[in-house]
């Protein structure tokens, strides 16, 4: 009885850092952005895909930036083909560590979640 209680019941989260002032600097959504980036060679066609407005995220990468200290995109202007946006080393350097995090926090999660439920569905006697 209990089982079927808890058997709709999906795990969703998100992971971010930030400053020490509490300040955003980056999570999934940004991740997203850059890992896009990363994959068009283009942050109007990483935009694009994402369905999400250049100029508002041109300027939180500029932001991000700044806080960090350091530049995560490389852009060259012009050129037969418009130009191009690519990830710097420490661009790429942060993503692939924040893939490397998410894997191990989403099997971390995943493994609570299911003990969540099990507390719930066999030890729990809430009626």
């Amino acid at each position: 009885m209990d089982k079927e209680k808890y058997e709709n019941l999906r795990l969703h989260y998100k992971i971010w850092f930030t400053d020490e002032n509490g300040a955003g600097l980056l999570g999934d959504g940004k991740w997203k952005i850059l890992k896009a980036i990363d994959e068009t060679g283009s942050l109007t066609a990483a935009c694009e895909k994402l369905g999400i407005t250049y100029r508002r995220t041109w300027n939180d990468l500029k932001k991000i930036e700044q806080r960090l200290g350091f530049c995560l995109l490389e852009k060259n202007r012009g050129g037969a083909d418009g130009g191009s946006t690519s990830l710097t080393i420490e661009g790429h350097r942060l993503i692939t560590a924040f893939d490397h995090f998410h894997e191990k926090m989403d099997l971390l999660m995943q493994e609570h979640f299911k003990a969540l439920i099990s507390e719930l569905t066999v030890n729990g006697n809430n009626n």
